[in-house]
Protein backbone atom coordinates (compact mmCIF):
# COMPACT_ATOMS: atom_id res chain seq x y z
CA UNK A 1 0.00 0.00 0.00
CA UNK A 2 0.71 3.47 -0.80
CA UNK A 3 2.72 5.54 2.57
CA UNK A 4 1.58 8.52 3.10
CA UNK A 5 3.96 10.44 1.86
CA UNK A 6 3.30 9.40 -1.77
CA UNK A 7 -0.72 9.93 -1.04
CA UNK A 8 0.31 13.10 -0.85
CA UNK A 9 2.64 13.61 -3.21
CA UNK A 10 -0.68 12.40 -5.40
CA UNK A 11 -2.54 14.49 -4.36
CA UNK A 12 -0.43 17.40 -4.92
CA UNK A 13 -0.01 16.57 -8.35
CA UNK A 14 -4.02 15.95 -9.04
CA UNK A 15 -4.05 19.45 -7.35
CA UNK A 16 -1.52 21.06 -9.60
CA UNK A 17 -2.45 19.55 -12.78
CA UNK A 18 -6.04 20.40 -12.28
CA UNK A 19 -5.15 24.42 -11.76
CA UNK A 20 -3.07 24.02 -14.71
CA UNK A 21 -5.88 22.85 -16.82
CA UNK A 22 -7.08 26.37 -18.52
CA UNK A 23 -4.01 27.74 -19.16
CA UNK A 24 -3.72 26.22 -22.56
CA UNK A 25 -7.45 24.71 -23.60
CA UNK A 26 -7.96 20.87 -24.47
CA UNK A 27 -8.63 20.79 -28.18
CA UNK A 28 -5.54 22.73 -29.72
CA UNK A 29 -5.25 23.24 -33.44
CA UNK A 30 -1.56 23.10 -35.11
CA UNK A 31 -2.41 25.56 -37.33
CA UNK A 32 -1.22 25.25 -41.01
CA UNK A 33 -0.33 28.98 -42.27
CA UNK A 34 -2.54 29.87 -45.28
CA UNK A 35 -0.84 31.21 -48.34
CA UNK A 36 -1.37 32.65 -51.82
CA UNK A 37 0.05 30.91 -54.89
CA UNK A 38 3.28 32.78 -54.80
CA UNK A 39 4.04 31.62 -50.98
CA UNK A 40 3.37 34.80 -49.12
CA UNK A 41 1.00 34.45 -46.53
CA UNK A 42 -2.86 34.94 -46.65
CA UNK A 43 -3.39 36.91 -43.77
CA UNK A 44 -7.40 37.21 -44.44
CA UNK A 45 -7.49 32.99 -45.01
CA UNK A 46 -5.21 32.70 -41.74
CA UNK A 47 -7.98 35.02 -40.14
CA UNK A 48 -10.46 32.87 -41.48
CA UNK A 49 -8.95 29.59 -40.46
CA UNK A 50 -8.50 30.58 -37.03
CA UNK A 51 -12.38 31.32 -36.25
CA UNK A 52 -13.45 28.18 -38.47
CA UNK A 53 -11.41 26.21 -35.97
CA UNK A 54 -12.56 27.79 -33.15
CA UNK A 55 -16.33 28.41 -34.03
CA UNK A 56 -16.01 24.48 -34.51
CA UNK A 57 -14.91 23.54 -30.68
CA UNK A 58 -11.11 24.57 -30.86
CA UNK A 59 -9.97 26.39 -27.67
CA UNK A 60 -6.73 27.15 -28.50
CA UNK A 61 -4.22 27.62 -31.35
CA UNK A 62 -0.72 26.46 -32.00
CA UNK A 63 0.76 28.77 -34.56
CA UNK A 64 4.21 29.09 -35.97
CA UNK A 65 4.68 25.14 -35.28
CA UNK A 66 5.83 22.38 -37.93
CA UNK A 67 2.42 22.32 -39.04
CA UNK A 68 2.42 26.02 -39.67
CA UNK A 69 5.62 25.51 -41.66
CA UNK A 70 7.90 27.35 -38.88
CA UNK A 71 10.99 26.57 -40.50
CA UNK A 72 10.21 29.03 -43.92
CA UNK A 73 8.50 31.53 -41.58
CA UNK A 74 10.41 35.19 -40.99
CA UNK A 75 10.48 35.96 -37.17
CA UNK A 76 8.32 39.20 -38.07
CA UNK A 77 5.55 36.53 -39.47
CA UNK A 78 5.81 34.91 -36.49
CA UNK A 79 5.16 37.42 -34.37
CA UNK A 80 2.25 38.70 -36.60
CA UNK A 81 0.95 35.21 -36.19
CA UNK A 82 0.42 35.49 -32.11
CA UNK A 83 -1.21 39.46 -33.13
CA UNK A 84 -3.50 38.16 -35.57
CA UNK A 85 -4.23 35.04 -33.09
CA UNK A 86 -5.60 37.25 -29.88
CA UNK A 87 -7.24 39.28 -32.11
CA UNK A 88 -9.17 36.76 -34.09
CA UNK A 89 -9.67 34.60 -30.55
CA UNK A 90 -10.74 38.07 -28.81
CA UNK A 91 -10.96 35.66 -25.90
CA UNK A 92 -12.49 32.31 -27.27
CA UNK A 93 -9.39 30.42 -27.43
CA UNK A 94 -5.79 30.37 -25.96
CA UNK A 95 -3.00 31.52 -28.90
CA UNK A 96 0.52 29.25 -28.02
CA UNK A 97 3.55 30.13 -30.37
CA UNK A 98 5.51 27.11 -31.18
CA UNK A 99 8.65 26.66 -33.60
CA UNK A 100 11.39 28.51 -31.71
CA UNK A 101 14.80 27.66 -32.42
CA UNK A 102 17.78 25.19 -32.26
CA UNK A 103 19.58 27.87 -31.38
CA UNK A 104 18.76 29.00 -27.27
CA UNK A 105 19.89 32.75 -27.67
CA UNK A 106 17.48 33.11 -30.74
CA UNK A 107 14.98 30.92 -29.11
CA UNK A 108 14.76 33.59 -26.12
CA UNK A 109 14.51 36.09 -28.00
CA UNK A 110 11.79 35.01 -30.72
CA UNK A 111 9.47 34.12 -27.31
CA UNK A 112 10.60 37.56 -25.84
CA UNK A 113 8.76 39.14 -28.85
CA UNK A 114 5.95 36.42 -28.91
CA UNK A 115 5.15 37.38 -25.07
CA UNK A 116 5.34 41.39 -26.36
CA UNK A 117 2.90 40.35 -28.60
CA UNK A 118 0.54 38.65 -25.93
CA UNK A 119 0.69 34.85 -26.68
CA UNK A 120 -0.41 32.85 -24.05
CA UNK A 121 2.15 30.23 -23.81
CA UNK A 122 4.80 28.89 -25.90
CA UNK A 123 6.06 25.53 -27.16
CA UNK A 124 9.64 24.34 -26.98
CA UNK A 125 10.57 22.12 -29.65
CA UNK A 126 13.93 19.89 -28.67
CA UNK A 127 16.55 21.17 -30.19
CA UNK A 128 16.73 19.80 -33.96
CA UNK A 129 19.65 18.67 -35.77
CA UNK A 130 22.26 19.75 -33.63
CA UNK A 131 22.05 16.55 -31.14
CA UNK A 132 22.70 18.38 -27.93
CA UNK A 133 23.08 16.28 -24.84
CA UNK A 134 20.28 15.67 -22.65
CA UNK A 135 22.28 18.14 -20.61
CA UNK A 136 22.04 20.73 -23.46
CA UNK A 137 18.69 19.35 -23.70
CA UNK A 138 17.83 20.67 -20.49
CA UNK A 139 19.95 23.72 -20.40
CA UNK A 140 17.92 25.07 -23.36
CA UNK A 141 14.51 24.37 -21.76
CA UNK A 142 15.32 25.84 -18.42
CA UNK A 143 16.88 28.70 -20.48
CA UNK A 144 13.86 29.50 -22.29
CA UNK A 145 11.53 29.02 -19.47
CA UNK A 146 13.54 31.55 -17.12
CA UNK A 147 13.57 34.11 -20.03
CA UNK A 148 9.59 34.42 -20.45
CA UNK A 149 7.06 34.44 -17.68
CA UNK A 150 4.49 32.64 -20.03
CA UNK A 151 3.52 29.20 -19.78
CA UNK A 152 5.59 26.48 -21.30
CA UNK A 153 4.47 23.13 -23.29
CA UNK A 154 7.80 21.19 -23.91
CA UNK A 155 7.36 18.88 -27.20
CA UNK A 156 9.06 15.68 -27.71
CA UNK A 157 9.43 14.65 -31.53
CA UNK A 158 12.22 12.45 -32.12
CA UNK A 159 11.64 11.58 -35.50
CA UNK A 160 11.77 15.48 -36.72
CA UNK A 161 14.47 16.53 -33.73
CA UNK A 162 17.14 13.56 -34.55
CA UNK A 163 17.35 12.96 -30.27
CA UNK A 164 13.77 12.13 -27.85
CA UNK A 165 13.61 14.43 -24.51
CA UNK A 166 14.46 10.94 -22.00
CA UNK A 167 12.39 10.40 -19.03
CA UNK A 168 14.91 11.39 -16.54
CA UNK A 169 14.99 14.86 -18.30
CA UNK A 170 11.34 15.34 -18.50
CA UNK A 171 11.33 14.60 -14.60
CA UNK A 172 13.98 17.02 -14.29
CA UNK A 173 12.27 20.06 -16.41
CA UNK A 174 9.00 19.77 -14.94
CA UNK A 175 10.50 20.99 -11.70
CA UNK A 176 10.36 24.23 -13.62
CA UNK A 177 7.70 26.94 -12.74
CA UNK A 178 7.41 27.75 -15.91
CA UNK A 179 6.93 24.12 -17.59
CA UNK A 180 3.60 23.07 -17.46
CA UNK A 181 3.19 20.70 -20.30
CA UNK A 182 4.22 18.25 -22.46
CA UNK A 183 3.24 17.78 -26.04
CA UNK A 184 3.71 13.69 -26.90
CA UNK A 185 5.00 12.88 -30.33
CA UNK A 186 6.51 9.99 -29.30
CA UNK A 187 4.61 7.81 -29.59
CA UNK A 188 5.76 5.63 -26.11
CA UNK A 189 2.45 4.91 -24.22
CA UNK A 190 4.32 2.97 -21.33
CA UNK A 191 6.05 6.26 -20.67
CA UNK A 192 2.94 8.74 -21.33
CA UNK A 193 1.48 6.84 -18.18
CA UNK A 194 5.33 7.13 -15.72
CA UNK A 195 5.23 10.59 -16.63
CA UNK A 196 1.66 12.08 -15.85
CA UNK A 197 1.93 9.66 -12.79
CA UNK A 198 4.95 11.21 -11.52
CA UNK A 199 4.75 15.10 -12.28
CA UNK A 200 2.34 17.82 -12.47
CA UNK A 201 2.80 18.08 -16.04
CA UNK A 202 -0.53 18.19 -18.22
CA UNK A 203 0.16 15.68 -21.23
CA UNK A 204 -1.08 16.60 -24.74
CA UNK A 205 -1.11 14.02 -27.65
CA UNK A 206 1.31 15.18 -30.85
CA UNK A 207 0.31 12.18 -32.36
CA UNK A 208 -3.07 12.22 -34.23
CA UNK A 209 -3.05 8.58 -34.53
CA UNK A 210 -3.12 8.11 -30.71
CA UNK A 211 -5.31 10.56 -29.65
CA UNK A 212 -7.47 8.55 -28.05
CA UNK A 213 -5.13 6.41 -26.30
CA UNK A 214 -3.30 9.49 -24.88
CA UNK A 215 -6.30 10.76 -23.48
CA UNK A 216 -7.23 7.16 -22.46
CA UNK A 217 -4.86 6.94 -19.43
CA UNK A 218 -5.16 10.65 -18.74
CA UNK A 219 -3.59 13.17 -21.45
CA UNK A 220 -5.14 16.75 -21.12
CA UNK A 221 -6.34 17.24 -24.43
CA UNK A 222 -4.63 17.45 -27.89
CA UNK A 223 -2.54 19.27 -30.07
CA UNK A 224 -3.42 18.10 -33.62
CA UNK A 225 -2.82 18.46 -37.62
CA UNK A 226 -5.96 16.63 -37.91
CA UNK A 227 -7.70 19.30 -36.16
CA UNK A 228 -7.05 21.88 -38.86
CA UNK A 229 -10.09 19.80 -40.98
CA UNK A 230 -12.29 18.74 -38.28
CA UNK A 231 -11.77 20.66 -35.35
CA UNK A 232 -15.39 19.53 -34.33
CA UNK A 233 -15.06 16.06 -34.19
CA UNK A 234 -11.99 16.67 -31.56
CA UNK A 235 -13.96 18.63 -29.83
CA UNK A 236 -16.81 16.01 -29.17
CA UNK A 237 -14.09 13.23 -28.79
CA UNK A 238 -12.54 15.16 -26.22
CA UNK A 239 -15.81 16.01 -24.50
CA UNK A 240 -17.19 12.23 -24.15
CA UNK A 241 -13.83 11.37 -22.75
CA UNK A 242 -14.38 14.52 -20.30
CA UNK A 243 -17.93 12.63 -18.91
CA UNK A 244 -16.04 9.17 -19.48
CA UNK A 245 -18.25 8.24 -22.62
CA UNK A 246 -15.55 5.94 -23.76
CA UNK A 247 -17.82 4.06 -26.49
CA UNK A 248 -18.77 7.16 -27.97
CA UNK A 249 -15.57 8.46 -28.05
CA UNK A 250 -13.87 5.43 -29.49
CA UNK A 251 -17.04 6.13 -32.54
CA UNK A 252 -15.68 9.29 -32.85
CA UNK A 253 -12.28 7.97 -33.24
CA UNK A 254 -12.73 5.29 -35.71
CA UNK A 255 -14.91 7.70 -37.99
CA UNK A 256 -11.82 9.79 -37.82
CA UNK A 257 -9.36 7.09 -38.10
CA UNK A 258 -9.09 7.43 -42.28
CA UNK A 259 -9.08 11.08 -42.27
CA UNK A 260 -5.99 10.94 -40.04
CA UNK A 261 -4.38 8.34 -42.64
CA UNK A 262 -5.18 10.68 -45.24
CA UNK A 263 -3.29 13.56 -43.67
CA UNK A 264 -0.70 12.26 -41.85
CA UNK A 265 0.23 8.67 -43.67
CA UNK A 266 1.33 9.93 -47.47
CA UNK A 267 3.15 13.05 -47.28
CA UNK A 268 4.24 15.79 -44.83
CA UNK A 269 1.06 16.54 -42.70
CA UNK A 270 1.01 20.61 -43.41
CA UNK A 271 0.80 19.59 -47.13
CA UNK A 272 -1.91 16.61 -46.82
CA UNK A 273 -3.97 19.38 -44.84
CA UNK A 274 -3.70 22.28 -46.56
CA UNK A 275 -4.76 20.27 -49.99
CA UNK A 276 -7.60 19.10 -48.17
CA UNK A 277 -9.03 22.69 -46.70
CA UNK A 278 -8.38 23.90 -50.06
CA UNK A 279 -10.46 20.98 -51.42
CA UNK A 280 -13.03 22.03 -49.42
CA UNK A 281 -13.32 25.68 -49.98
CA UNK A 282 -11.50 26.51 -46.56
CA UNK A 283 -8.56 27.98 -47.84
CA UNK A 284 -8.08 29.98 -51.25
CA UNK A 285 -4.53 28.31 -52.50
CA UNK A 286 -2.83 24.79 -51.03
CA UNK A 287 0.46 26.37 -51.79
CA UNK A 288 3.59 25.69 -49.36
CA UNK A 289 7.29 27.15 -49.42
CA UNK A 290 10.19 24.95 -50.33
CA UNK A 291 11.46 22.67 -49.66
CA UNK A 292 7.86 21.31 -48.90
CA UNK A 293 5.85 20.65 -52.60
CA UNK A 294 2.40 19.85 -52.81
CA UNK A 295 1.71 16.08 -53.55
CA UNK A 296 3.16 14.53 -56.30
CA UNK A 297 -0.46 12.45 -58.62
CA UNK A 298 0.40 8.48 -57.23
CA UNK A 299 0.51 11.01 -53.47
CA UNK A 300 -2.42 12.85 -54.22
CA UNK A 301 -4.52 9.67 -55.11
CA UNK A 302 -3.52 7.78 -52.19
CA UNK A 303 -4.73 10.84 -50.16
CA UNK A 304 -8.03 11.09 -52.02
CA UNK A 305 -8.50 7.33 -51.70
CA UNK A 306 -8.79 7.91 -47.98
CA UNK A 307 -10.70 10.72 -48.03
CA UNK A 308 -13.10 8.74 -49.85
CA UNK A 309 -13.66 6.42 -47.10
CA UNK A 310 -14.48 8.91 -44.68
CA UNK A 311 -18.01 8.52 -43.75
CA UNK A 312 -20.34 10.66 -40.86
CA UNK A 313 -17.78 12.98 -39.02
CA UNK A 314 -19.16 15.80 -36.34
CA UNK A 315 -19.30 19.36 -38.79
CA UNK A 316 -17.48 18.26 -41.52
CA UNK A 317 -18.54 16.71 -45.11
CA UNK A 318 -16.47 15.91 -47.99
CA UNK A 319 -19.29 15.75 -50.38
CA UNK A 320 -18.40 18.83 -51.99
CA UNK A 321 -14.55 18.08 -52.06
CA UNK A 322 -12.90 19.31 -55.11
CA UNK A 323 -9.49 19.09 -54.69
CA UNK A 324 -7.03 20.97 -57.34
CA UNK A 325 -3.87 19.00 -58.07
CA UNK A 326 -2.35 21.73 -60.38
CA UNK A 327 -2.70 24.16 -57.64
CA UNK A 328 -0.91 22.03 -55.41
CA UNK A 329 1.87 21.13 -57.55
CA UNK A 330 5.42 22.47 -56.53
CA UNK A 331 6.08 24.86 -53.71
CA UNK A 332 7.17 28.48 -53.40
CA UNK A 333 9.82 30.66 -52.95
CA UNK A 334 8.43 33.67 -51.13
CA UNK A 335 10.16 37.16 -51.14
CA UNK A 336 11.88 37.24 -47.76
CA UNK A 337 13.91 34.10 -46.75
CA UNK A 338 12.69 32.29 -43.47
CA UNK A 339 15.14 33.17 -40.19
CA UNK A 340 15.15 29.85 -38.60
CA UNK A 341 18.75 28.73 -37.78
Amino acid sequence: MPNGREVAQTANLEVMSAQNKDLFGQVLVALVTPMNSEGEVDWPATEALMDYVISNGADGIVVTGTTGETSTLTDAEKIKLVEVGKSVAAGRAKIITGGGSNETAHAMQLYKLSEKAGADGVMIVTPYYNKPTQSGVLTHFRLIADSTDLPVILYDIPGRAGIPIQYETILRAAKHPNIIALKDAKGDLAQASRVMNETGLLYFSGDDSNVLPHLSIGATGLIGVTANVAPAAYRELVDATNRNDFQHALKVHNSLEPLVRAMMNHVPGTVATKYALHGLGVINSPRVRLPLVGPEDDEAIRIEADIDKVGAITGLSFENFRPDRNAAAGGALPKVAGTTR
